[in-house]
């Protein structure tokens, strides 16, 4: 299939770097060298949820400039598009790829020392491969060029104070467009665009992951390299595969009108730690994928990830992230059946360990893959060299 819409690769200008963490920044700065952190945007959205007028169609909340110290102003609508793509844009995997499925007989040696479970899923997942016509594939797949459109719908909010709950926001919506690269093995490139010009890029090498808003500039993900969760909702099949090679079985569940078997796959303890950053601790990051019994195919996927914050207070609090994807519309792409829509549920829920208050946020992501095409002439590495002050400001990085 030809490509459609392809863009000429940005280049990068200096920004500031901040460390990326998969959970809210535990404390602000001193007042003078103040930075807005990948996950300080949901702290402070959050904040002005408290305090919003139900009567007011817009309202405005003062934000630290990341370039200088003066107090500038966020409309209503552009921070909760802020906070849609810094939850649903490009979220990772909870852990790295492994090896090629494909390729793997040792399940077929020492069987009786192999727990039950484990056994099971790689039962499932060979059949995964070969329900998307992965086991039928003669010439090797280097690479992979996607491009689709995106809906993002957010975001509404649960507030409850112990006694009371009152409910805020709108069902408004942005339409956006994404270009997605990969090169085996574990590089990958994304850029998506929604509203008008709001650009995310994000991408790996292999060895280092970032990722780059306009508004909190580059930041490199710690922990293990891990792939983008849109590879793995059904457009990259033998990834997919790749990521529950090590998977548990815990049984069936019925989605809607389908029988599935259920694989689970999670963070280990190292990783979580590596993961973890100052007050703020990684308690787990769970991925559940969710084969068609009838079919084979992954047809839905949700992950969990949980981070305590200990504020400075002496008092724990928890941020918990989960994303449902339905995954669908399976089409043949070169003998591989690809997914080519799907949609995307996430709840930010931020609770405490003896409080009953608790904010509870609701967004939404549709999606749909309009051109798909593997081994694209030409792709070089060098697409997926990350932004230059990745390195300039870490050191330990090169």
């Amino acid at each position: 299939m030809g490509s459609r819409g392809r863009k000429q690769r940005p280049t990068w200008c200096p920004q500031p770097l901040t460390p990326l963490i998969e959970g809210p920044d535990p404390e602000m700065q001193d007042e003078g060298n103040k930075k807005e952190s990948s996950w300080e945007l949901i702290r402070v959205w959050f904040k002005t949820q408290k305090g919003f007028n139900n009567n007011s169609f817009s309202y405005y909340t003062n934000i630290n400039n990341n370039n200088n110290n003066t107090t500038t102003t966020l409309p209503a609508k552009m921070q909760d598009l802020r906070l849609l793509l810094g939850v649903l844009a490009c979220p990772l995997a909870p852990i790295p790829l492994l090896h090629d499925p494909t390729h793997d007989h040792n399940i077929n040696h020492h069987i009786k020392d192999i727990p039950i479970e484990t056994s099971s899923a790689h039962y499932i997942i060979q059949q995964y491969l070969a329900a998307t016509g992965c086991l039928k594939q003669t010439k090797r797949t280097n690479n992979m060029y996607a491009t689709g459109v995106v809906k993002m719908i957010g975001c509404e909010t649960e507030i409850s104070s112990g006694k009371n709950v009152k409910s805020l926001g709108t069902r408004s919506g942005e339409s956006g467009c994404f270009v997605l690269w990969q090169m085996l093995p574990g590089k990958w490139s994304l850029e998506l665009v929604v509203g008008g010009g709001n650009t995310v890029l994000a991408g790996s090498d292999g060895k280092t992951v970032w990722r780059h808003t306009p508004w909190l500039g580059a930041h490199a993900a710690k922990g293990p390299t891990r792939p983008l969760r849109r590879i793995i909702q059904g457009l990259d099949p033998k990834s997919t595969a790749n990521l529950f090679s090590k998977a548990q079985c815990l049984g069936e569940k019925r989605i809607g009108v389908d029988e599935c078997f259920v694989l689970k796959v999670s963070a280990d303890k190292a990783a979580i730690m590596e993961r973890s950053e100052g007050p703020a601790e990684v308690i787990r990051h769970v991925l559940y994928g969710y084969f068609c019994q009838k079919s084979g195919l992954l047809i839905y996927l949700e992950d969990s990830h949980l981070t305590r914050v200990q504020t400075p207070e002496d008092v724990s609090v928890y941020w918990e992230t989960t994303i449902g994807s339905s995954i669908g519309d399976y089409r043949d792409v070169d003998g591989v059946s690809i997914a080519h829509e799907g949609r995307s549920i996430a709840t930010v829920f931020r609770f405490g360990e003896m409080s009953m208050d608790y904010s509870r946020t609701r967004m939404e992501e549709v999606w749909r893959i309009d051109d798909v095409q593997f081994n694209v002439p030409g792709l070089s590495e060098d697409a997926f060299i990350p932004p230059a002050d990745i390195y300039d400001n870490n050191p330990h990085l090169h």
